[in-house]
Order: structure tokens, then sequence, then C-alpha cells
């Protein structure tokens, strides 16, 4: 994971920031954390600390349901994202680990 990936994906902003950020409410930012479609660190308080990439889905989540989009074809086609990225990352780590094979049997 490059290191803009991974500042990216810290959880830093309070609920307060969030709010402002996407205007959406608390209400509807734990809705859909209750309906699984983003998933929020806690700190030591208990309280919901998001990252950049939770501020994005959450406008993802803001623009699909002003194009009349469900929550559950919202969940669906979260589901196919993250199937992609997890086969793209699965197919990565193939490519690294023939790699090293052919590095260290001498043959590449």
């Amino acid at each position: 994971m490059s290191e803009r990936e991974l500042r990216r994906t810290l959880a830093v902003f309070p609920m307060s920031s969030v709010m402002k950020l996407t205007n959406l409410t608390a209400r509807k930012i734990r809705y859909y954390e209750e309906q699984g479609l983003i998933f929020p660190e806690r700190n030591a308080g208990n309280n919901r600390l998001f990252s950049l990439n939770d501020i994005d889905r959450l406008l993802d989540i803001k623009d699909m349901l002003n194009h009349e989009f469900t929550i559950k074809d919202i969940k669906k086609q979260f589901i196919k994202q993250d199937l992609k990225k997890e086969q793209l990352s699965e197919e990565k780590i193939r490519i690294a680990l023939y790699n090293d094979l052919m590095n260290e049997s001498g043959l590449y």
C-alpha cells in the first residue's frame, strides 16, 4: 500500500467535521453505518472517527441516492467494488510471488 493510500485510510475526522464536509446529518451517517455501508473506527472514548475514504464513500452514497438508487442497490454496488479491489489485490500478490519465485530460482 502506498503512503498516499495509507494516509487515506487513517481515521482522524470526528463526526462534526464529516457532517460539515458531506452536508449530512449525524443521524444519516449513523444510519449508513447501521446499514453496513460505512465502517468508521472508534477511539478510546467510543467516538466515531472517519477516514478520507469514509468521507468519499459518504459522498458517493449521497450522489447515488440523488440518482434514485435504493440503499439495497448501493450496498450491492459497494460489494461489487470491494470484490474487484480484493481480486486485484490477490492478483498483485500472485504476480509478486511468481516474480519472487522466478528470481530465487534463477529462471528470471
